[in-house]
């Protein structure tokens, strides 16, 4: 059952391409089997011991990572270009170590259910699954697909994003899974009834206001229009062709951005969709209030005069702001290689000026750069070629025009608590450039499309996404996406969007919900200590 669980885990989410809805209404009862697992008894009719409750949760975790991050295989493989069999032992390892959160849920289940009784470890349950995720996205710093991410569709259930982020859907999907299990019998069990009364009332509460809300959903004006870039150029080991000359890339560039097509397919379910055939540029220069170019493997260093020519250009001949990825470096004597080299979003004014920079301050690690090196020094040779990029130590609006924009760079956008942080210093609209190229043909950019839509949501702010090789698209504040481009297509779009100037909750306040289940986590299990707390089952 445990094993079942981890399977029923990975439906939900993409594997191949978006997300049915048939596939996402599985991840109500996915959890059921594991909580079912975790709270039978052993062969003695004993409760399962902490450790065999970790054990079986544990299982339950390198099926689920397997299964939702087996695009890491490919990465490093195809991309990285390293042998299958070390490409393989990095996924097992990843599997091995981020499955220790599970196994940490399993062993809170085991605990609280041998001390205090099955009925209030179901009923915790979900409190425990936060802690865990909270623990999984600031200790380990990767809070991918956290479970919330599976009902990015659900209108209803998405209200609770900007008042409590992804975790309060998180809470409750793992809720209604604990409550498939929990006795109807009561009897006079009164912390039971008191409990499952309140759950019941902050369940009937969402579900009116959200079922209100999604009866008429909001459209939200668009008065402003962006051209977002998509070049879709190969990377890593996965490019046989030469790499083209800087100043062809930079021709190719300037080009689509003045010249970008028509709205292009997407096959979102519940998304409007348009027959794609082929990338048809504009006869004519388009003008568009903002262009953004994305992160990509085109050699752009802020501090070549060539690159800084041809965008000082194409921003005065656009009359447009660009916000462009390229790589940025400074100079310093505080290390040895006497500079700091950064992933950077430049920002050109449409007078042609570079007024702004935002240097990324979370890098990939592996990717970006190598964290505990010296301790890694068995792995030199497979190392090598990870980047040396610097952490950036500001999260920089860029102005224009009266609006402020906040840009974020790939691997960023899963930290909704650091991405919050560019609405709550002032920013109008969001701007996310990524390059997904990396992920090839695997669930790994559809996962990272709903993300940023989750970021939409949390901020209830417009993200125009603009990606290497897709998904380069539009995002409304409800999630929605607008307008995007087919993947693995040279091309661009210009999109329509608007600015917000609200803050929600969520941003003013950041993981206070996830926090308040960490406290909830600790506080019940210091009940396990208390030599004369009551069992609520005999």
């Amino acid at each position: 059952m445990a094993a079942f669980s981890g399977v029923l885990q990975v439906v939900p989410f993409p594997i191949a391409g978006p997300v049915q809805p048939w596939r996402a209404a599985l991840c109500w009862v996915a959890l059921t089997p594991l909580l079912w697992a975790l709270t039978r008894k052993n062969s003695q009719g004993e409760p399962l011991k902490v450790v065999h409750a970790a054990a079986l949760a544990y299982l339950c975790g390198v099926i689920w990572y397997l299964g939702n991050c087996y695009w890491i295989y490919q990465t490093m493989y195809l991309y990285g270009g390293l042998d299958k069999p070390v490409a393989a032992g990095i996924l097992l390892l990843f599997c091995l170590y981020l499955s220790l959160y599970h196994a940490l849920f399993g062993a809170l289940i085991g605990a609280v259910r041998c001390r205090i009784g099955l009925q209030f470890a179901l009923l915790l349950s979900p409190f425990l699954w936060i802690a865990v995720e909270l623990a999984r996205s600031r200790i380990t710093g990767l809070p991918w697909d956290l479970l919330g991410i599976a009902q990015i569709d659900n209108l209803a259930l998405t209200r609770l994003a900007p008042f409590t982020g992804v975790y309060g859907l998180s809470f409750v999907i793992a809720l209604v899974n604990a409550l498939w299990l929990v006795r109807l019998e009561i009897r006079e069990r009164r912390y039971t009834r008191f409990i499952l009364s309140i759950m019941g009332v902050v369940l009937v509460v969402v579900y009116v206001m959200g079922i209100r809300r999604v009866a008429a959903p909001r459209r939200y004006p668009a008065t402003a229009s962006a051209t977002l870039v998509q070049q879709n150029l190969e990377v890593g080991a996965a490019a046989q062709e030469p790499e083209p000359p800087v100043s062809q890339l930079l021709e190719s560039f300037s080009f689509l951005s003045r010249h970008p097509g028509d709205q292009m397919y997407l096959g979102i379910p519940g998304q409007k969709a348009t027959p794609f055939v082929r990338f048809t540029p504009s006869p004519q220069p388009r003008d568009s209030d903002l262009i953004v170019w994305p992160e990509s493997p085109a050699p752009f260093d802020e501090n070549d005069p060539e690159f800084r020519s041809a965008l000082s250009s194409l921003a005065r001949q656009a009359h447009a702001p660009i916000i462009v990825g390229n790589v940025a470096t400074d100079r310093t004597t505080s290390n040895a290689r006497g500079f700091f080299l950064f992933n950077s979003a430049s920002f050109v004014s449409s007078q042609g000026e570079f007024v702004g920079r935002y240097d990324k301050m979370h890098l990939v690690p592996f990717g970006e750069y190598v964290p505990y090196k010296n301790f890694f020094f068995f792995a030199q040779n497979l190392l090598h070629e990870a980047g040396t990029f610097d952490a950036g130590a500001t999260r920089s609006l860029f102005d224009a025009n009266g609006h402020r924009y906040g840009t974020f760079i790939c691997y960023e956008s899963i930290f909704a608590d650091e991405v919050r942080q560019f609405v709550r210093n002032g920013a109008d609209v969001l701007i996310n450039i990524s390059n997904d190229g990396w992920y090839g043909d695997t669930s790994a950019p559809w996962q990272h499309l709903n993300m940023v839509r989750m970021r939409a949501i949390e901020n209830h702010r417009w993200i125009l996404r603009a990606t290497n090789t897709g998904v380069t698209a539009a995002i409304d504040p409800s999630g929605r996406v607008v307008e995007a481009a087919p993947r693995h297509v040279r091309t661009s779009i210009r999109v329509r969007f608007g600015y917000e100037h609200d803050i929600t909750f969520y941003a003013a306040h950041g993981d206070w919900f996830a926090w308040l289940c960490a406290f909830v986590t600790i506080g019940s299990l210091s009940l396990i200590r208390a030599p004369r707390f009551r069992r609520l089952e005999g």
